[in-house]
């Protein structure tokens, strides 16, 4: 029988992609005496590329941002601490993010998140989202000092939680981090598919947060007989 939920933050519940792309086009906007002299798709378009879905921290994006493109009079630090300070207000939910939490919860669920990320700013997107009261725990791996897919901060959730691991599933974006990941560690692993992973086999795929409750229907369904 499942009793818990925990989720990965971007890619998951975020859509992150949609998010910087707004953020990009602001931060364009707002600091545009300083980055006039480039076209703003040729800004957006590279801090894309270098940001890499988010597995490049943005003081190398935006150091290699001002090197390439020869920005003056504004430091790579300032445009770092502005994205720091302003992303949380471009944060971009999936479809159906608050409906599928309420009705876990009100399933009686316990909803749990791990997520790898600076804790501050991970926090601040969760806030952002006005998701945080919905989680029993969320764990950010710089808080933590240790992050997926080290099976240690799986664990860590889980015993937070009062779960064990076959009473649990974790959904997320990464193949390797979230569900395979989670699977080492005994939990259903469900993939929330993003086609930038290309094909990936597993037992359990989400196009939609939408389709979550049914793949736990049918968990506890195949428990029921077992």
């Amino acid at each position: 029988m499942i009793k818990a939920v925990l989720f990965d933050l971007d890619g998951t519940l975020l859509n992150r992609d949609e998010s910087v792309k707004k953020f990009i086009n602001d931060q364009y906007e707002r600091l545009h005496n300083y980055l006039g002299h480039i076209s703003k798709e040729n800004y957006m378009t590279r801090f894309i590329v270098l940001d890499s879905h988010g597995y490049v921290w943005k003081d190398k994006v935006y150091q290699q941002l001002v090197e390439e493109f020869k920005i003056q009079d504004i430091s790579w630090e300032f445009l770092l601490q502005d994205y720091i300070s302003e992303f949380k207000n471009f944060c971009v939910p999936f479809p159906h993010l608050h409906n599928v939490l309420e009705e876990l919860k009100e399933n009686n669920l316990i909803l749990g998140m791990i997520t790898n990320g600076y804790g501050q700013f991970q926090m601040d997107n969760i806030e952002a989202l006005g998701i945080e009261k919905c989680f029993d725990t969320i764990l950010v791996s710089e808080t933590e000092g240790i992050k997926k897919p080290n099976p240690e901060i799986f664990e860590r959730a889980l015993k937070r939680l009062d779960v064990v691991p076959s009473e649990s599933i974790f959904v997320g974006d990464h193949p390797e981090n979230d569900v395979k990941a989670s699977e080492f560690v005994g939990m259903k692993g469900v993939w929330k598919k993003d086609n930038q992973w290309g094909t990936f086999e597993t037992d359990y795929i989400v196009n939609d947060l939408a389709e979550l409750p049914t793949i736990i229907k049918k968990l506890n369904n195949e428990s029921s007989l077992k």
